[in-house]
């Protein structure tokens, strides 16, 4: 049986052939492509146009695009920093496809920083054995992306956009296809109020769900919203317990909550060391890439350190730069840093762990097909099986370029095939799923700090037995709560939450970014697989 959020029945309604939800890369990408393949197309998004997380990717889009370089040692880097769960045929996808991704996002109008001979400037980052980040603006990669795919879909007339728009749930027709969403609009938006749209396809792009956690790379709108909703339309969702924590976010305080800065793994491909207050390099001997090592293993080891030293935050030591390629290389992180008191010409910057991206999402196919028909994901919402267990560096990007492309391949084929029909929904297939209860706006700040205790970077059976008591704890069925954004945002996050919370628990075994204090050692033998969610946990 499937689940709804509670919610007014739609006021309005409208239609498109594919409705896409979410305006990062991976949606914008969807949308254009699709009117490229003569489909109508809707464009729904939380706040504007630019306000979701591909804005802030500061290091860049990984492809094989130097000289030396090939498909299949991006491949090997990928898989080694995936710990074991990559699926392989989806990486070789995302690696051989992605270098004329990436060209054809050159040709919608994204410029990258060139040499003087025009050639496009490659760094590294952690995990990858080659310079093969391509950036853009120093370490406003994101935001150059996403200027020029915006710049595309408003230049089309055709391409309808609803703003400040939050997906409640999703609509299926008599045989269980997708056939459109429900939806809020939030006053500035070209509707008001609780909708539908009647779509041939539904894809979701919504983004990642950081905001399950206090301190986060996240911005606000990222509530695991799409994560949420294919959990009550009985989608598959998988690895959720493999919630990867930046290791170098700038760090504000123990306190600090929401979305804290982000300090590029860019800085220590250009050489800036991690230190401890003593100007230790911890990073050096532990292995063999250092300051560069993936992810999982850099955040563990500054966690490790600052524990043995009781210290809140490590240092990450970029001086020797100099100003001017601080100025030129790193424009954002160093304004970033300078507005909060803190010069990287002059001081180390003080950097801690915190949630970043999550590798698990929605499970998908090589197209982007999940488990309900006619509904598709891509982008962090998503589960490809690209990123295993731990994601490489600046693959996110890519992933939603490859993927989008590959969701449209399969929507033109199935329509010149005569195989993507209008669906009908009868009159109450909005209210006909079981309402959720909502919880109180105020749950929101609860079930982050629940999260960031017990489900955090470093897990145990003791940690996550008491966070998922917690969570139930915020249910009280006795007192619901009336809908509004926040309430339906609360609801989704405590959703997300408990689903992950109920995987890292099933995972008795340390694994990529998934930290189990008590089962330390990874474990193939039993646990070389997926924790599938098949309904709401």
């Amino acid at each position: 049986m499937s689940h709804r959020l509670t919610a007014p029945a739609p006021g309005w309604t409208t239609s498109t052939d594919v409705v896409v939800v979410g305006s990062g890369v991976a949606g914008l990408t969807v949308a254009l492509n699709a009117r490229k393949a003569g489909l109508r197309a809707m464009l729904v998004t939380k706040a504007v146009l630019d306000e979701g997380s591909t804005r802030w990717a500061q290091g860049g889009i990984a492809a094989a695009l130097g000289e030396g370089d090939t498909p299949e040692q991006h491949l090997q880097d990928t898989l080694v920093a995936g710990a074991g769960l990559c699926d392989e045929e989806a990486v070789r996808t995302l690696v051989t496809e992605g270098p004329d991704a990436v060209r054809r996002l050159i040709e919608v109008g994204a410029e990258f920083d060139l040499d003087e001979d025009g050639e496009i400037v490659l760094t590294r980052e952690g995990g990858h054995h080659r310079r093969r980040i391509a950036h853009a603006g120093g370490d406003a990669t994101g935001a150059e992306i996403e200027r020029a795919l915006v710049a595309a879909v408003e230049a089309d007339p055709g391409l309808e956009l609803i703003e400040h728009a939050l997906a409640l749930d999703l609509l299926t027709d008599a045989d269980g296809h997708a056939a459109g969403v429900t939806l809020h609009v939030m006053g500035e938006g070209q509707r008001d109020g609780v909708g539908a749209i009647l779509a041939r396809a539904v894809v979701l792009a919504t983004g990642g769900m950081g905001q399950v956690f206090s301190a986060t790379t996240n911005p606000a709108v990222s509530t695991g919203d799409g994560v949420a909703l294919a959990l009550r339309a009985g989608a598959e969702v998988t690895d959720l317990e493999f919630v990867q924590f930046h290791p170098t976010v700038l760090f504000l305080g123990a306190d600090a909550q929401g979305q804290q800065p982000l300090v590029s793994e860019a800085v220590r491909g250009e050489g800036a060391h991690l230190v401890d207050a003593d100007g230790v390099r911890f990073m050096v001997g532990q292995h063999e890439l250092a300051e560069l090592a993936p992810r999982d293993i850099v955040a563990k080891a500054i966690i490790r350190r600052m524990h043995a030293q009781g210290a809140q935050h490590m240092y990450l030591d970029g001086r020797h730069f100099g100003a001017e390629m601080w100025e030129h290389r790193f424009p954002t992180i160093l304004a970033a840093c300078r507005a909060h008191g803190i010069d990287p010409v002059t001081e180390p910057i003080p950097v801690a762990p915190a949630a970043h991206h999550a590798s698990g999402g929605v499970r998908t196919d090589l197209h982007g097909r999940t488990t309900v028909p006619g509904l598709y994901a891509c982008g962090e919402v998503a589960c490809t099986g690209v990123h295993g267990a731990n994601r490489l560096a600046s693959n996110s990007l890519l992933e939603g370029l490859v993927f989008a492309e590959r969701i449209v391949a399969d929507l033109a084929g199935l329509a010149a095939a005569g195989r993507l029909p209008a669906r009908t929904v009868t009159s109450d297939a909005a209210t006909a799923a079981t309402p959720v209860p909502l919880l109180a706006a105020e749950s929101r700040e609860a079930i982050q700090q629940l999260m960031s205790t017990g489900a955090g970077v470093i897990r145990s059976a003791d940690s996550l037995t008491a966070t998922a008591k917690g969570l139930a704890a915020l249910t009280d069925l006795s007192r619901p709560a009336s809908p509004s954004v926040e309430t339906w945002e609360a609801t989704n996050l405590h959703q997300v939450a408990s689903a992950l919370t109920a995987a890292a628990a099933l995972r008795e075994e340390t694994r990529g970014c998934h930290w189990r204090e008590d089962f330390p050692d990874r474990d193939d033998a039993h646990w070389h697989r997926h924790v599938v969610h098949p309904l709401a946990v």
